[in-house]
């Protein structure tokens, strides 16, 4: 645990100025659909929601990534990215190590574990790839899980992004990742998912928002349906998605 924080403290500690417009190039970069974290393997629940018909259309789709985003997984990730931004702004590795731990366990299944803990480790593994002026000291990623959102949120303090940015192109990208599947999954076209998109913005911008805001210890999601659709996924016999 102590090596894999350390792995991401060295964002905070002898680090080279940032060029100007850098942050929000790795911003565009790290969030990007090409990042390869493999976030286009998940669903998050949607395929066994599919599967039931709870999501059929793209009302209920809509509504199925609305509240992922907002008072789900998008919500207590928000949290951890704000915490780990903070902790590594700050320097403080037990803090960091503190948040990173909590953004592991709150995860209600055991595919929505994976979703944090794979994604948190290939986006570690692929900034020291592509990036490594910004961990030149430190060996490569022990192996250990790693909490995606955490992850974000050190880089993004790492990079000099802007907190706000950081979390707003996380909930969108979270968002656009979902919409994806509904198209995979043949319940939307193309142009049904950019009008859920759209019809989202207000929302996704309130929910980052609010996370710079929110006191701490109002930490939680409430979507029960997403956590039992995803138990569900676990057992499910044909599927596209790990999660």
């Amino acid at each position: 645990m102590r090596d894999r924080v350390n792995t991401i403290m060295i964002m905070t500690t002898s680090r080279e100025p940032v060029p100007a417009g850098a942050g929000l190039y790795r911003l565009l970069a790290w969030l990007s659909p090409g990042f390869p974290i493999g976030a286009f393997s998940y669903s998050h629940g949607l395929e066994a929601a599919v599967e039931s018909g709870a999501v059929r259309d793209r009302s209920s789709l809509q509504s199925w990534v609305a509240a992922v985003a907002i008072q789900g997984g998008g919500r207590v990730d928000a949290d951890i990215l704000r915490d780990a931004y903070r902790a590594a702004a700050a320097g403080d590795l037990a803090a960091l190590t503190a948040v990173d731990e909590r953004g592991l366990a709150y995860r209600a299944t055991a595919e929505l574990a994976l979703e944090a803990s794979a994604q948190g480790e290939a986006f570690l593994a692929t900034i020291q790839a592509a990036w490594p002026d910004e961990f030149s000291d430190r060996r490569a990623a022990t192996g250990e899980a790693a909490c995606y959102s955490a992850a974000v949120g050190a880089a993004a303090a790492r990079a000099g992004i802007a907190l706000g940015d950081a979390l707003l192109a996380y909930l969108q990208a979270l968002a656009a990742n979902l919409v994806s599947a509904g198209l995979r999954l043949g319940i939307i076209g193309q142009t049904d998912g950019q009008r859920i998109l759209a019809a989202l913005e207000p929302f996704v911008i309130d929910a980052a928002a609010n996370a710079t805001t929110r006191d701490p210890s109002d930490f939680g999601a409430a979507t029960f349906a997403v956590d039992l659709a995803s138990m569900a996924h676990e057992t499910q016999y044909t599927r596209l998605f790990r999660s």
